[in-house]
């Protein structure tokens, strides 16, 4: 009995040692949960509003890609959403890579093809720290898949910044640290990354009005869809099989009831 209350004991030790543990990492990384919109991408009949993409890779090609980059993206994606052959030709060539070796063994600079990657900002991560005070800006390419519920994840923190009339309106309390922008959708609600959108700080070429919900919301679009390109055909073909496995399951129920309706 008396080796019974001993493991008893120890067994709520070791429990609330983890619980303690536990609610001090999520005090320390507290934030507010994201918004919850409503995407014409979600659920199992999603889409993808390719006119909202367009204006969301407008949104990251003059304002995003000064600091984040999308590796995994090349150029000639772009047709995908709409851009012809002759648009991204243009995109691509705005952009120098270095290349080579060649003939004289030495490494050259030329335009970009629509073949190639998406030119990062920055030549290496030490150079992006150095222009970010520190802060890494992460690549974008995943980063809506990367995170929990990544879509309103990035959404909420792209429209979570206090504006200028409420800098002082920080909760009570809360101190923060120098060169930090508060956030609360960020861990710990305050971000390195200043308020990167602001009202009318794009033209959209088909003439929408850019306020910062619409540009948060048009890349996020954008994002959703570097990340997860084939999102549309892997859901028509989920519905395709589901419509299969229904239609086989109706008939071969059918076909079981026929060759044994005569057992009783």
């Amino acid at each position: 009995m008396k080796n019974l209350n001993l493991r008893y004991f120890f067994f709520i030790l070791i429990l609330s040692l983890i619980t303690f543990i536990i609610d001090g990492a999520l005090a320390v990384s507290s934030q507010d949960k994201p918004k919850n919109i409503k995407w014409p991408f979600d659920g199992i009949f999603g889409y993808f509003d390719k006119r909202a993409i367009q204006r969301g890779f407008q949104v990251y090609k003059e304002v995003c890609q000064t600091c984040h980059s999308l590796r995994y993206i090349s150029y000639r994606n772009l047709e995908e959403v709409g851009f012809s052959p002759q648009e991204v030709k243009a995109i691509a060539s705005g952009y120098q890579i270095t290349d080579g070796p060649n003939d004289q063994g030495e490494m050259f600079q030329r335009p970009a093809n629509p073949t190639d990657m998406f030119v990062p900002p920055y030549e290496n991560e030490k150079a992006a720290r150095a222009a970010n005070n520190g802060a890494y800006p992460v690549d974008l390419s995943l980063i809506v898949n990367a995170r929990p519920n990544g879509a309103n994840y990035v959404y909420s923190i792209l429209t979570g910044y206090l504006s200028v009339d409420d800098a002082n309106a920080l909760p009570k309390g809360f101190k923060l640290s120098s060169g930090m922008h508060f956030n609360p959708y960020f861990p710990n609600k305050q971000i390195a990354m200043p308020p990167p959108l602001s009202d009318n700080l794009v033209s959209y070429a088909d003439g929408t009005e850019a306020t910062i919900d619409q540009m948060a919301k048009d890349i996020v679009t954008f994002l959703q869809w570097t990340a997860e390109p084939e999102m549309e055909n892997r859901k028509l073909m989920g519905i395709k099989i589901t419509i299969y496995l229904i239609i086989f399951t109706i008939i071969f129920y059918l076909a079981k009831r026929r060759i044994w309706r005569k057992i009783k």
